[in-house]
């Protein structure tokens, strides 16, 4: 399960730490890809040796070792990943970490766009949704699926592009990650029409 989202005052920042909120079906799923990968590469492997039986046996092997970099590097990248964010006066900066990269985004708040919460885009259901007949989940694997290639619930416009960020921070955490943000940032956070409705509803319950 997702960690809890920590928020940590500073003198002059506030950071907003969101972990790694990847389900645990989708993790299911990287690790399944990975001991695919991995048997795949194994099979090349055993099917290049003896390696002194010429080039193609060699080209195996070489292409066996990469399969199993790139599957190591893509389940490692998937699992361990982690976002940060750092509020100040002047910028809003987005931190990503793997084991292999860390990247900070920085954006100036005079002109970050209104802030919108977009969840997972709306999608028609599958022909075989709810049918007796659908023995391979099809509904189910669309799901996970549009989960795998979901950059973020947050996003807003900088300039003429739109970045989107908070991986897996659905509609009960954004509320309350938005909530911290406006309340130390103040008006330099524009928020978009729905989340007047969003956090209504939120004191309501």
């Amino acid at each position: 399960m997702p960690k809890e989202i920590t928020y940590h005052w500073g003198e002059s920042h506030l950071l907003i730490k969101l972990g790694n909120r990847t389900e645990r079906r989708i993790r299911v799923l990287f690790l399944s890809e990975f001991l695919l990968a991995v048997g795949m590469a194994t099979i090349f492997f055993i099917q290049a040796r003896p390696l002194t039986g010429g080039f193609v046996h060699i080209l195996a092997a070489v292409g066996s070792m990469l399969l199993y970099l790139l599957a190591s590097y893509r389940f490692l990248s998937r699992m361990f990943f982690t976002e940060k964010m750092l509020l100040d006066k002047n910028e809003f900066t987005i931190i990503t970490r793997t084991p292999f990269s860390h990247k900070a985004r920085s954006y100036r708040w005079s002109n970050v766009g209104p802030l919108h919460y977009i969840g997972m885009p709306a999608k028609t259901d599958h022909p075989l949704k709810g049918k007796a007949f659908d023995y391979f989940g099809f509904e189910t694997h669309e799901h996970i699926i549009r989960s795998l290639h979901h950059d973020g619930n947050l996003c807003f416009n900088y300039g003429t592009y739109t970045v989107c960020f908070a991986r897996g921070v659905y509609s009960w955490h954004a509320e309350e990650v938005v909530r911290i943000m406006k309340l130390y940032i103040g008006p330099a956070l524009k928020l978009g029409p729905e989340w007047e409705r969003m956090l209504q509803e939120h004191e309501v319950d």
